[in-house]
């Protein structure tokens, strides 16, 4: 069974955490990128591991290779790793990993203990989908929560998603039960520019994330590497009629959409979620 390793147990100051998952529902690495933009840009301490072995298909998943400092070759195992950053408004627990193959309940479990061990009282995790939508506009954001009637407060679009689910919701199932608030935001990622990493959705995660726990993250950098390729982009495809005309296209469907048509982003993310089961 997977195996939880206590490194440290620190004394948090009214703690929430985020979390986010590669592979299935991180589109354009959207959701990863933001968390581990936070651990890049924050002194972090590793306060528990949850060891690999019974999590992974190490041929799908295969461990790293590279030599230490003292020119020895290590093996780097995709343990989990659950980060503490106390340099924020309030103390953060932060998750960043590759979705398990194996052992999912467990897994959650395991992760559970920890949040309620440490006192998180809300969990944010972030996803990202495959939409019909234009990187000319602000990027769409969809919502659930334990909590349904503050999705809408929150300024997310509303999800009554059915279907095969990922980690993210199997583990805000499991913290839900457990009494922890958890709010999932999904960013949707222009269909076009899906097969490369998108800043502009990294960005929005970031900012939602930021209002939904209460915390200041400093995005400048997340800020001007949305801007630099957004005008790459723009240039890449000005010269490009039939690109140029689409997007525009998207821009006026976005210019009617009311309140009913709202839907339509819903149903999209449904049917990603289910092309990627």
């Amino acid at each position: 069974m997977a195996n939880l390793e206590w490194l440290h147990r620190p004394i948090l100051d009214d703690p929430v955490a985020l979390i986010a998952f590669t592979g299935w529902g991180d589109a354009g690495e959207a959701a990863s990128q933001a968390v581990l933009s936070l651990l890049d840009s924050h002194e972090s301490e590793v306060v528990a591991v949850i060891d690999s072995d019974d999590l992974y298909d190490f041929q799908v998943r295969r461990p790293m290779t590279e030599f230490d400092d003292d020119g020895q070759r290590v093996t780097l195992w995709p343990d989990v790793e659950i980060h503490v950053v106390q340099s924020l408004e309030r103390d953060l627990m932060v998750v960043v990993a590759d979705e398990p193959h194996y052992r999912w309940k467990t897994f959650a479990r395991q992760m559970s203990e920890v949040f309620l061990a440490l006192g998180v009282s809300r969990v944010v995790a972030l996803g990202a989908f495959i939409g019909q939508v234009a990187h000319t506009l602000p990027v769409p954001l969809i919502g659930s929560s334990s909590l349904p009637e503050t999705v809408a407060a929150w300024g997310l679009l509303p999800s009554n998603y059915e279907g095969p689910t990922g980690i993210v919701g199997v583990l805000t199932s499991e913290l839900s039960d457990m009494g922890i608030e958890t709010i999932a935001v999904w960013a949707a990622v222009p269909h076009y520019l899906s097969n490369q990493d998108y800043p502009p959705g990294t960005r929005a995660l970031m900012q939602k994330a930021a209002e939904l726990l209460g915390v200041s993250f400093d995005t400048a950098a997340l800020d001007s590497a949305s801007l630099q390729y957004l005008s790459t982009v723009d240039e890449a495809i000005a010269n490009n009629h039939d690109l140029v005309e689409y997007v525009r296209r998207l821009e006026e469907e976005a210019d009617d959409i009311d309140t009913e048509d709202t839907m339509r982003l819903v149903e999209e993310i449904e049917d990603f979620l289910r092309e990627q089961s």
